[in-house]
């Protein structure tokens, strides 16, 4: 049902474009000058509309159409590594606001200090996955430490991984027995247990040894549903690398981890600027971009996987 839902949702928007671009036609023909500024406004709102769906179709890879699971870990760095984890998390979270997603917290480790050590997000909502998956990697920042008490410029790292969230798949059978699944009391940042009950849920899958923990919600049976999740989307991931390396050892390829590569900097000091090493795309907005704007930046990496130029659209520099 949901698929019919999205196939339908997606024949309605091109048959509503087709009608609006006959009635277009329609009025022009009648060679009215008074009309013309009203048909420019229309051609200019169907251009854009257009444009957008054409977008849309860079995103044809096998789960580009499904929700995502999205995690941030802060590397090395400390306290500094902390708050940009939670710096990349407000990002995305107000991309996804902007986009219509809705969002939850499965999982999140706070740090000592400020910020996060890991969390883990859900993205609910059309192409979330095709969207998002371009950001996994290394995400560097740079910038005046708000924590040093002499305000010297650091150097700060998180790692972004990005799952698609499937809820059922041939691809991935979860045995009962290969699992070992324990109980514990969340705890705060300071290491405190915030609950009184065991509602944390920890599990481990033994052939791969992927460990998955959820304490976020109040109910155990919750947080053991959002592990399972994540566990599912990470060892669906897991198949679709095997499957890649596999590809580009009989090519002949190098093989790059995905996972710690860095992607892209963010520099806030000396000079702001935020550069794409995939792409080479690049803004001097970088408050924008930390702002959730980031849609240029995910077009130039899917064309880029498509072959084609990675220039969307020009950088903003105000």
């Amino acid at each position: 049902m949901r698929d019919l839902a999205r196939l339908r949702d997606e024949v309605q928007v091109w048959e509503r474009l087709s009608a609006q671009v006959a009635d277009a036609l329609e009025l022009a023909g009648l060679g009215d000058e008074g009309l013309r500024p009203d048909l420019e406004a229309e051609v200019t709102a169907l251009e854009q509309e257009v444009g957008h769906l054409e977008f849309r179709l860079l995103l044809s890879g096998p789960y580009d159409q499904s929700d995502a699971i999205l995690a941030i870990h802060a590397s090395e760095g400390g306290t500094e590594a902390q708050d940009w984890a939670a710096m990349l998390l407000r990002m995305y979270l107000r991309w996804a606001e902007a986009h219509g997603y809705k969002t939850e917290i499965l999982d999140s480790l706070e740090g000592e200090e400020a910020g996060y050590k890991s969390v883990t997000v859900g993205v609910a909502g059309a192409y979330a996955y095709g969207y998002l998956k371009g950001e996994r990697g290394g995400h560097r920042l740079v910038r005046l430490s708000p924590f040093d008490a002499a305000h010297r410029r650091h150097t700060s790292f998180a790692t972004v991984e990005v799952w698609p969230d499937i809820e059922n798949t041939t691809e991935v059978i979860i045995h009962p027995n290969d699992l070992i699944i324990e109980t514990f009391r969340a705890s705060s940042a300071g290491g405190q247990h915030v609950q009184k009950n065991e509602t944390a849920v920890r599990i481990t899958h033994i052939p791969t040894g992927i460990v998955v923990s959820c304490q976020n919600e109040r109910s155990q049976v919750q947080n053991r549903e959002n592990a399972l999740k994540v566990l599912r989307a990470r060892l669906l991931a897991l198949e679709e690398e095997k499957r890649r390396q596999e590809l580009r050892a009989l090519k002949g390829e190098p093989v790059i981890a995905g996972f710690g590569v860095r992607i892209r900097s963010y520099f806030l000091h000396p000079y702001q600027l935020v550069t794409d090493h995939r792409t080479g795309y690049e803004t001097s907005n970088a408050q924008a971009v930390l702002d959730g704007d980031l849609d240029a930046f995910m077009e130039a990496y899917l064309r880029q996987q498509l072959g084609e130029p990675a220039t969307p659209l020009p950088p903003t520099t105000e």
